[in-house]
């Protein structure tokens, strides 16, 4: 045996604890990212803050919290009880240390274990807290976990509570950003599962007296409503369902304590069997499953003691128990449904009527489908085992092990050539590609059907395994690459309004995005630089004079694959599809993708851009 592989004594080392967050972010944040994805890292560390302060809320202190939030500093301010002063530094800074190790004090708190104020401490550039009770204040500051100032005690006549400044590390967060839908979003749901709370987020009130049914209300556009929101609640428990006219899939929000448990876990597969159960023995019908989930949009949140949850991000719920003498999560929550749903559908004939129309709705489009589904499948099957539109990647969301699994991302891009410099450039086990023929169908206004009647969006639907529901999507991301002109344009469009009629939960949960490539190459003897914009084209051209050799890209098929894999690596720039709150999907397709009609005209006429070249005369 060589040297080098002896295994000793000096082979062994502990971690600070503030280098195993450094070194592992994602086992206490879940991905790093840049802010394009409501699930990147910068989000996860407001959430943890804001975790302790919604604790001090639910414990009957403080019911204002203040956030802001200007470019990257972020400031979290309550008017809870307030840390105690001589644990400040302690709570931030040593691992393991909290208040809500004793289930009496805190039964059912969000923050439980003392990790997340230290990690987001760990992964910080600056990361100051200040707490002020019984008139007194102490403060601490720290770079990057280590303290760097401790201020003593002192006299203070500012209101009780606690107060976290934090700047993320920008050598861990690169060219982050952070986008104020997705905090409002954060912020919207944590008062809707918190009545009586108000949240200020620079400047703007947050505030909700109907808690789901807000919720829901803001999800979904009120014409696409089949009936008025049924929101139903009782001790630990509280329901918002409605069923959707033009969506197909099912589309769930779950809650357990005030987090949003974006991978749901026990108490949502609890709902979903609990709800099938009710409807069935309502209407003494044995319906398909699907048939009755089908369209719809809901919200449930449930309050557990001392939850367990499968990760530290607290996505996905894993207790199979409420806690204390109450019985299992699933009991509990199939009782609630079987009494208060069934209730509610008695005393409300008409929404009883319209849901029962629904499913015998859903159950002959079905069986219309059936058939050709058959078909489809079996076609599948042969295509994926020589899928040539499909390269794929080792790594997927579903391999909840994996530390990379959120990284998981499918590329669908435009034509051989494109895919072919992504393919070469891209990392194996989180990058996969999916190839374009040309111009996919229009399918505004059409039926399911043409998912399984289309090769294209058959196989895709495929690639992505979002077939029976979108809890199997084997990526985290799903990118759209295109060229940057009017071709591009038009397949994006087409892609979207696919995404948008069959599937608009993926858009709902942030899972479609946009890639961003150059459109200019600035370079001379000793640098390169990648141009987005024309106003970037113009600063690089004048950082590299006097005379730079300046590339235009027009395709993604140009750019070689030694520079196409800086676009799809660390720097990669993606634009989330957002919609807007409230929107109509039906609203939304039928004005840009259905029949040209008098209002896009005049809407074209009057924003239409014209570029013109400027003579100048002066001679």
């Amino acid at each position: 045996m060589s040297p080098n592989n002896n295994y000793t004594e000096d082979n062994i080392r502990s971690l600070d604890w503030k280098e195993h967050i450094r070194m592992r972010p994602g086992m206490y944040i879940g991905k790093l990212g840049d802010g394009s994805s409501p699930d990147d890292g910068i989000y996860i560390l407001l959430k943890e803050v804001l975790d302790n302060s919604i604790d001090e809320f639910v414990m009957g202190a403080g019911r204002t919290i203040e956030v802001s939030i200007n470019q990257t500093k972020v400031t979290v301010r309550d008017f809870g009880r307030g840390i105690p002063l001589g644990k400040v530094v302690d709570v931030v800074s040593k691992m393991n240390t909290g208040g809500k190790y004793d289930s009496k004090a805190f039964k059912k708190a969000v923050g439980l274990n003392g990790v997340g104020t230290k990690a987001v401490n760990a992964l910080s550039d600056y990361f100051r807290v200040e707490s002020t009770r019984d008139g007194y204040s102490v403060a601490a500051e720290f770079n990057q976990g280590s303290l760097i100032n401790h201020d003593d005690k002192i006299e203070s006549s500012r209101r009780k509570g606690t107060k976290v400044t934090f700047i993320p590390d920008q050598t861990i967060f690169k060219n982050f950003k952070y986008r104020n839908e997705y905090i409002s979003r954060m912020l919207k749901n944590y008062v809707y599962l918190n009545p009586g709370l108000t949240i200020i987020f620079n400047g703007e009130k947050f505030f909700s007296e109907n808690g789901l049914k807000d919720l829901l209300s803001e999800r979904i556009n009120e014409n696409d409503m089949l009936y008025p929101i049924v929101h139903i609640s009782g001790e630990d428990i509280e329901v918002a369902i409605t069923h959707s006219k033009t969506q197909y899939s099912e589309e769930y929000h779950s809650f357990v304590n005030g987090q949003n448990t974006t991978q749901g876990g026990t108490h949502l597969l609890a709902f979903r069997e609990g709800l099938v159960k009710t409807i069935r023995e309502f209407y003494g019908k044995s319906y398909d499953s699907s048939d009755i989930r089908k369209s719809i949009v809901s919200a449930v949140s449930i309050k557990v003691m001392e939850p367990v949850f499968e990760s530290q991000t607290k996505t996905k719920l894993g207790s199979t128990d409420m806690g204390g003498d109450l019985p299992t999560v699933r009991t509990y929550v199939n009782d609630f449904l079987k009494n208060s749903l069934d209730n509610y559908l008695h005393k409300n004939p008409n929404i009883a009527e319209s849901i029962q129309r629904k499913i015998l709705q859903a159950e002959k489009e079905r069986k219309e489908l059936s058939g050709i589904r058959k078909l489809a499948r079996d076609r599948a099957k042969k295509a994926s085992i020589h899928n040539k539109k499909l390269r794929d990647c080792r790594i997927h969301l579903g391999d909840l092990k994996n530390d990379r699994r959120l990284e998981s991302t499918l590329f669908i891009t435009e034509g051989d050539s494109a895919s072919g410099s992504i393919t070469k450039s891209r990392d194996v086990n989180t990058q996969a590609v999916f190839s374009l023929k040309g111009k996919p169908l229009n399918s505004y206004g059409l039926t399911k059907k043409i998912v399984y009647e289309n090769e294209e969006f058959n196989l895709l639907q495929a690639a992505l395994n979002i077939e029976e529901s979108i809890e199997y999507l084997r990526y985290n991301n799903v990118v759209i690459a295109t060229d940057a002109d009017v071709d591009g344009m038009h397949i994006r469009l087409l892609l979207i309004t696919f995404f948008l009629q069959f599937f608009p939960e993926l858009i709902k949960q942030g899972h479609i995005y946009i890639l961003q490539t150059p459109l200019f190459r600035v370079r001379n003897k000793k640098e390169t630089i990648y141009c987005y914009t024309e106003d970037e084209r113009v600063d690089a051209i004048l950082k590299l004079k006097p005379n730079p050799e300046i590339t235009r890209f027009k395709g993604l098929g140009e750019i070689s694959p030694n520079e196409f894999k800086h676009f799809i690596g660390d720097n990669i720039r993606l634009d989330p599809i957002m919609l807007d709150e409230g929107m109509s999907i039906e609203d939304l397709l039928s004005f840009y993708m259905g029949k040209n009609t008098p209002d896009r005209q005049n809407f074209i006429i009057e924003n239409l851009k014209v570029e013109l070249d400027l003579i100048d005369n002066k001679k």
